[in-house]
């Protein structure tokens, strides 16, 4: 009876993770199978929130139902769903067994069941396996008859949830276990852990936000997550790339003008301020905008008012401001490109985005997520990584952040067909087509900035070589340990505590 191992987990308070977790820990014991998936529904895809008997990427895939007709099949019927062996329909988990980490084999039995919560359709739990006959009439009616309880621990998960967050006074009356507004964000490494919490914090306030981080580490991704998780998530996001705003336009693109304001102007027109009126406005790059314009912002930051080019009144707007770059805007600020007093009224609330290196096994998460757009993309049967692969992934320093994760996955993918040339095979991505080398230079080129690391051959400062050099050793086994810093340590055989010593003096811990 499958029962008494899961009782103790309803009753005790337990964080979603683990509970959800242990839930199908028990099921894959309980059906002897090779791998069992929980997944949550959400804009007509599957996520996976819990997995065993999977590769580690699998938890960082979306399933689109549409591209998926065994999970359509799935969703479309109240009772437990089988899949005959012989089965023409592929398998959204073809080539993802753990159980077979050399040679990608394909699932031979399947069954699952979707779930629901209140009347609402919630999500489904998958069983796959690689011997057929596994899952015979008595165990499919065996999971006829623990779906209630499979949704009770999913039930009591949500509450929960909701109950912390309640106490915590973050998130009332927004996304939960059971409706969650966004999912983009594709991570659960203790920076990007904590980052979210961080945001969450400052999401329901009015306070302006800038958002730092170097170029391809996701800014405008945490910034849409920053709104969908406000009291604005239902007003407009206007993005607004300040780079690309030519000087002699930016004015009356960011507030506006009226006819005649200039040569062509032969009609009123607003700005990005009148369309994100109400909701939030988010300058990207920030640092790029021209200097006439920033004294304009700053006027509209203090008052709440916008002057559309040509207008002698202002108007009065109700934006949340969300400020990115990749700059150093003090040092802007201090050669006189970056106003000081807009500075400090964009960085009331200064948020830092972990780069990619440092974000640990969220790197596999990501390329998962990748790989499964580029399945799709390709109309391949089956994606994945091999172990060799995962290993370069994990010990790359990736300077171009999840943007490079992304284009070496497609280069990689398409490289893959290539070789093998057919789309029906299960196609496993080896370290010769993602075409990069771990424990590159790119780190030291990072600590001593643009520059200084032209050439491979060039002396550096022995200390600074040394320093450069067992920070990236840091790195790699945190990377690999999943951010456990005494796992570390034992990687690098060092006492936990002269790491946490030594971590401190290279500035990578408080």
């Amino acid at each position: 009876m499958i029962e008494p191992l899961l009782l103790p987990d309803l009753v005790a308070e337990l964080p979603a993770a683990v509970r959800l977790q242990r839930l199908v820990q028990v099921l894959r014991e309980h059906f002897q199978c090779g791998a069992v998936v929980l997944l949550q529904h959400s804009d007509e895809c599957l996520r996976p929130l819990a997995a065993v008997g999977l590769v580690q990427d699998a938890l960082g895939r979306r399933f689109q139902t549409a591209r998926h007709p065994r999970l359509a099949a799935l969703l479309s019927r109240r009772e437990p769903t089988w899949f005959d062996p012989q089965s023409p329909l592929p398998d959204p988990y073809d080539g993802l067994l753990d159980e077979s980490p050399g040679e990608p084999l394909p699932v031979h039995d399947c069954m699952g069941v979707s779930l629901y919560l209140e009347g609402r359709l919630w999500g489904a739990v998958t069983f796959d396996a690689l011997q057929a006959g596994t899952f015979d009439e008595a165990a499919r009616l065996e999971l006829q008859k623990m779906t209630p309880l499979i949704e009770t621990c999913v039930r009591i998960t949500r509450l929960e949830e909701d109950n912390r967050a309640l106490r915590m006074a973050r998130v009332v009356g927004q996304g939960t276990l059971s409706e969650a507004k966004d999912h983009s964000i594709i991570g659960h490494s203790g920076p990007v852990t904590k980052l979210l919490e961080e945001l969450s914090v400052v999401a329901d306030t009015e306070l302006p936000v800038l958002l730092s981080g170097e170029t391809g580490v996701g800014k405008e991704l945490f910034a849409r997550w920053l709104h969908s998780h406000s009291d604005r998530a239902d007003k407009p996001l206007v993005l607004v790339n300040c780079a690309a705003l030519p000087e002699s336009l930016a004015e009356s693109e960011l507030f506006g003008h009226v006819k005649g304001a200039f040569s062509g102007a032969s009609t009123d027109r607003g700005g990005r301020f009148d369309a994100a009126d109400g909701g939030t406005l988010l300058l990207d790059e920030i640092g790029e905008l021209p200097l006439n314009v920033q004294a304009k912002l700053l006027r509209t930051l203090q008052n709440g008012e916008i002057q559309r080019l040509g207008a002698d009144q202002p108007l009065r707007v109700n934006v949340r401001i969300i400020a990115a770059t990749n700059r150093n805007l003090a040092d802007r600020v201090a050669s006189g490109d970056f106003r000081a007093d807009l500075y400090h009224r964009l960085s009331v609330y200064p948020v830092q985005i972990p780069p990619l290196r440092e974000r640990g096994n969220d790197i596999l998460l990501l390329a998962g997520h990748f790989i499964e757009l580029n399945r799709a993309r390709l109309g391949l049967r089956g994606l994945r990584l091999s172990v060799e692969a995962e290993q370069v992934l994990l010990g790359y320093f990736w300077p171009g952040n999840v943007r490079e994760l992304e284009h070496v996955v497609s280069r990689a993918a398409i490289k893959a067909l290539g070789y093998k040339g057919s789309r029906l095979a299960i196609l496993t991505l080896e370290p010769v087509h993602l075409d990069i080398q771990p424990g590159n230079n790119n780190s030291s080129a990072a600590e001593f900035g643009p520059g200084q690391l032209d050439s491979p051959g060039q002396v550096l400062p022995l200390k600074q070589s040394v320093d450069a050099c067992q920070r990236e050793q840091i790195r790699l086994a945190l990377a690999q340990t999943d951010d456990s810093w005494a796992a570390a340590a034992r990687l690098l055989d060092l006492d936990a505590s002269n790491l946490h010593k030594l971590a401190r003096r290279l500035g990578m811990k408080s």
